[in-house]
């Protein structure tokens, strides 16, 4: 809290006297599972750019409107450095999972945008979009195995967890084999209830694996990413294992979830499940909507104040930190009018499910051409596609930064 905000506080005389600040991270469990926390609507509606209270009792503000997140994130007097004092963490282990051995999205221009431009090339539209046979191949391939012989599986397990993370070890040239060590730590680096030195740990075992991994492609090159960024010369073995790692935990945690919680969104809203049944041309349009009406990265993205900075009438000043809420902006009726209501047939590419500016997400093309394979394929060899156990059952990811569902039993 800077010394201003201390005095208007203890005055009352700040923009927010007289209003409680909004608790994050908020929860789902509260509300509708596939709302934003209610908490984090509530301020949308009464005070859109408002005080948020943090697990340790620090403060920051809450950005929730469309075109104001869409300013924060594409104004670069806000820092995405997470070394900052001042910079908004949600948990004491999140603070230790952007600040130990950070990678590029912690770090801002030029250096960000140095270590970046080494992957653009490797997940651009036509690159992506050309393996769409591949991916496609993997699809059927999980989907045969799930279907011989039976009429129930767990999705997650079985189709929506393996088929990004077979996608992004192939092109990082990781062994599939070790796929269940990298998801364990994944899931320890990501949950919310995560210690420090739990999440200390996690890293250092990722950072072992992909640092000696990087190593061995200098041995043995082939063509997968990590090999090429050996290749460059540019980076040492840490450096490499850092970016490597990144791709890892987000090349596999975000699709999977995007895809249960998305065919879960379906199978509860059987008009919109039937529209798309009916016109599968409609299905890029409908993971864009999706990806709008989901937001899996549903806690915010966090940013610090380079200097004072008026954002929507308020001023936010130098050391303060901000999180956008990327659900709410995405449910902004002056953008997305009925935007609490799916629609498969809504255009939704203004959503900012990705982010927005320099730092949006390098690897969505790869996310669209995951989505778009995996529902259409879903729908189109499921015909008789259900839930297996009752909705109130099913364990949704309330604990983790990365939202969606545990487990999703279904039927066919």
């Amino acid at each position: 809290m800077t010394t201003t905000e201390r005095i208007e506080r203890e005055q009352g005389t700040g923009p927010d006297a007289g209003r409680s600040p909004v608790a994050v991270p908020g929860t789902r469990a509260t509300g509708c599972p596939f709302d934003p926390a209610p908490e984090i609507s509530r301020a949308h509606r009464e005070e859109p750019i408002t005080r948020a209270t943090l697990w340790d009792g620090s403060s920051c503000w809450l950005v929730t409107r469309h075109q104001d997140v869409r300013e924060v994130l594409g104004d670069p007097r806000f820092s995405a450095d997470a070394t900052r004092p001042g910079f908004p963490f949600l948990t004491a282990g999140a603070r230790q999972f952007a600040t130990g051995s950070p990678s590029f999205i912690r770090q801002d221009d030029p250096e960000h945008a140095r270590l970046r431009r080494m992957l653009t090339a490797d997940f651009m539209v036509k690159k992506m979009e050309a393996m769409r046979p591949e991916v496609q191949r993997i699809a059927d391939e999980l989907l045969d195995r799930m279907t011989e012989g039976r009429h129930a599986a767990d999705l997650v397990a079985e189709f929506a967890l393996p088929l990004p993370s077979l996608v992004i070890c192939l092109l990082l040239g990781v062994p599939y084999d070790d796929h269940e060590f990298f998801q364990k730590h994944s899931s320890v680096l990501l949950n919310l209830r995560s210690t420090p030195e739990q999440v200390q740990s996690a890293q250092e075992e990722l950072q072992d694996f992909l640092s000696r991994l990087a190593e061995s492609k200098r041995r043995e090159p082939d063509n997968g990413i990590v090999s090429r960024l050996v290749a460059r010369g540019e980076l040492d073995n840490a450096a490499i294992a850092s970016m490597g790692r990144l791709l890892l935990v987000a090349g596999h945690e975000t699709t999977a979830n995007m895809t249960a919680l998305s065919t879960l969104t379906l199978l509860r809203n059987p008009d919109q499940l039937a529209r798309l049944r009916a016109e599968p041309t409609l299905i890029k349009g409908a993971v864009e909507e999706l990806l709008r009406y989901l937001t899996i990265v549903h806690n915010g993205l966090p940013r610090i104040a380079d200097e004072d900075v008026t954002i929507g009438g308020r001023t936010i000043r130098a050391g303060e930190g901000v999180l956008c809420a990327l659900n709410t902006a995405n449910r902004d009726e002056e953008i997305f009018p009925g935007g609490a209501a799916l629609d498969v047939g809504r255009d939704a590419r203004r959503h900012v499910a990705f982010g927005f500016g320099v730092h949006q997400c390098l690897g969505q093309p790869l996310a669209r051409v995951e989505l778009q394979i995996a529902l259409e394929t879903l729908l189109r060899r499921l015909p008789g596609l259900r839930l297996g156990i009752p909705f109130e059952d099913i364990p949704f990811r309330h604990d983790m930064g990365i939202y969606g569902v545990h487990a999703l039993p279904v039927a066919w």
